[in-house]
């Protein structure tokens, strides 16, 4: 037996997103990002006058709104075709070629960033009060500001501009190769005399979470067996991408290249720092303790790194199809109202969702939210509660910035990283929540929990240990290290090894695992996750106690999109993340899940 995978034009038409949305046709898409290369290039007039008065700034920055939105649109379409069929050869052409033509754009724009970091700061701020109006776009104009002490020479900063698509090249190049070139064999499985199909949807989608210890263990020989053909290269591109930020941390004169990543996120060292040690030191334990409690389940003498996913009394699985799961969804968000709710149902009913699997589909899952039209939600939808938790996750981040795109102009919708995977995570909690309601069973109540521990084990083990390695890589590399695949493969695997101990057989293809994610290329960005979780579940207590003032104040923070800072979002929720106690709350709460789960697999 041997399931086909499918090509792209195979996939039903209801299985995928529809894109008419945003243009409805490619050669509508040509002719507007002709359009708005010259709005762009328009721009180029304020050049060297930008400053003379608070009219032409504000005039200045009105066309930058129009032009920015339309890029943002533009963007979006090329990377949305690109993520649906990666092996396309007219969605790799139009991806770079908007890569080179959105390069172009923001080098004839970087003279703004130039002329307004040149005012000292009393001219600055008179600027405001001469024109009240200007205070539309002064979050972005505070931001460019704040800059002022990093910036280089208007000449360099153009020149850096212009190199913005090679500069990029590394993550377009590992996201290309996954995609398009990364080919798995199939893989069999003796004892059932079966032949499967592997590639990364279907492996970290499927293959880790099956209930067959040996599917589990074939398909991860047989994933891994690929991933060492290109671990060097992988390395070589993974090292190309560190070089690059450390260099421009030197260049930019931060104290680190950590410090110049967390600057955009508007994160202390401190913040950083403490959610990563308090999370791989404290949760530990939990988590061993968690393994112990797996192993027995699952009658096996030793739990190996491949079996960490396995699903727990698998035969007890409440129907998880894509249209059962719809109204579960429906019924477990409800409790944010009306307005968040319908939402909710356009992206099931107008077809914002993805969730098919097809050969060149990007790997796991994510959302787009361009400005002024919808949000579009990528996944290969397996009928499993794990994907259905992830699709919660993926419209929380549609709920997230359907509402702050409506409340606020585009330069104000993204809040920080630190703050952005609260709302996604938000509603894998009240998900949980409200399964755990449905029945009160002790099985049920095991289930639940078990699905809930998919999610803190994905935001607070995956990604922290990212975060973990991340951490000692830019370290080693700020000291002149080589980041060769075996110094990669050597720090991922002892991240892990010392995180779960001996309560988990770890075999040295683990250390493969840094080749698996793409957010090693998008800045500081894996130990956003614990930070989101963190925050989410003190909130959700917050809900679970007080019902609809913290639900009516949790809704204006979402409203309030990237007009904030991130702490101060978090302090309009009621959670001070200056402090170790939400994050010690987190860990103390995944304690007493593993702790309940103990006594329910007794019992």
């Amino acid at each position: 037996m041997n399931a086909k995978r499918l090509n792209r034009s195979e996939v039903p038409v209801e299985q995928t997103w529809n894109l008419v949305d945003l243009f409805e046709s490619r050669e509508t898409w040509q002719s507007m990002l002709e359009e708005n290369a010259r709005a762009f290039d328009d721009l180029t007039q304020f050049k060297g006058i930008l400053a003379n008065s608070p009219e032409t700034l504000y005039t200045c920055m009105v066309q930058l709104e129009a032009a920015y939105s339309d890029l943002v649109r533009l963007s979006t379409y090329a990377s949305l075709r690109q993520s649906e069929d990666g092996t396309n050869p007219i969605n790799q052409e139009d991806g770079m070629l908007l890569s080179s033509v959105s390069t172009t754009s923001l080098t004839k724009i970087a003279f703004i960033a130039s002329e307004i970091t040149a005012l000292d700061a009393e001219a600055y701020h008179a600027l405001y009060k001469n024109k009240p109006a200007l205070n539309t776009y002064k979050n972005y104009l505070d931001e460019l500001y704040d800059l002022k002490k990093h910036k280089l020479s208007p000449e360099t900063e153009e020149v850096l501009a212009s190199l913005g698509e090679a500069l990029n090249a590394p993550y377009r190049t590992y996201s290309i190769s996954k995609a398009a070139d990364m080919k798995f064999d199939d893989f069999e499985v003796p004892t059932q005399d079966v032949t499967l199909p592997n590639s990364f949807a279907l492996y970290e989608t499927k293959y880790e979470f099956s209930p067959d210890a040996e599917v589990r263990h074939m398909g991860y020989v047989g994933f891994n067996k690929t991933l060492h053909q290109y671990k060097n290269t992988y390395a070589s591109i993974y090292a190309t991408e560190v070089k690059k930020q450390v260099a421009l941390s030197k260049l930019r004169n931060y104290p680190s290249v950590t410090e110049m990543l967390l600057h955009s996120q508007k994160v202390s060292l401190e913040m950083y720092n403490r959610q990563i040690d308090l999370i791989y030191t404290k949760l530990a334990p939990h988590m061993q303790k968690f393994a112990q409690i797996k192993k027995e389940a699952l009658g096996q003498e030793t739990l190996h790194y491949w079996d960490l996913k396995a699903p727990l009394d698998y035969s007890f699985n409440p129907p998880a199809d894509y249209m059962a799961i719809k109204e579960t969804l429906l019924k477990a968000l409800s409790i944010l109202g009306k307005d968040y709710l319908t939402i909710i149902e356009r992206a099931f009913e107008e077809r914002w969702i993805d969730y098919s699997d097809n050969i060149g589909k990007a790997t796991g899952a994510f959302c787009a939210s361009p400005y002024g039209v919808h949000s579009y939600i990528l996944i290969s939808y397996q009928e499993s509660m794990r994907s259905a938790f992830t699709l919660a996750h993926e419209l929380g981040h549609a709920g997230h910035f359907m509402l702050a795109n409506k409340e606020q102009r585009i330069f104000d919708t993204r809040p920080s990283t630190y703050f952005v995977e609260a709302p996604s995570t938000m509603n894998e909690i009240l998900l949980a929540d409200y399964l755990m309601k449905q029945e009160d069973h002790p099985r049920m109540k095991r289930w639940v929990i078990l699905q809930l521990m998919g999610t803190y084990y994905h935001n607070f083990v995956t990604h922290l240990l990212e975060a973990e390695f991340q951490r000692r890589v830019y370290a080693f590399a700020e000291q002149g290290g080589s980041l060769t695949s075996k110094f990669l493969c050597e720090t991922k695997l002892n991240v892990i090894r010392t995180f779960w101990g001996d309560s988990v057989s770890i075999d040295e293809d683990a250390g493969l695992t840094w080749m698996r994610q793409p957010h090693y290329y998008m800045g500081l960005y894996p130990y956003t996750y614990s930070a989101g979780l963190t925050a989410s579940t003190a909130i959700a207590t917050q809900i679970f106690k007080e019902g609809q003032p913290a639900i009516d104040r949790w809704l204006e923070v979402l409203k309030a999109g990237g007009s904030l800072s991130p702490e101060a979002l978090l302090k309009s929720a009621g959670i001070d993340m200056t402090t170790a106690a939400p994050i010690e709350s987190a860990i103390e709460y995944v304690g007493s899940l593993i702790d309940e789960l103990e006594v329910l697999f007794k019992n």
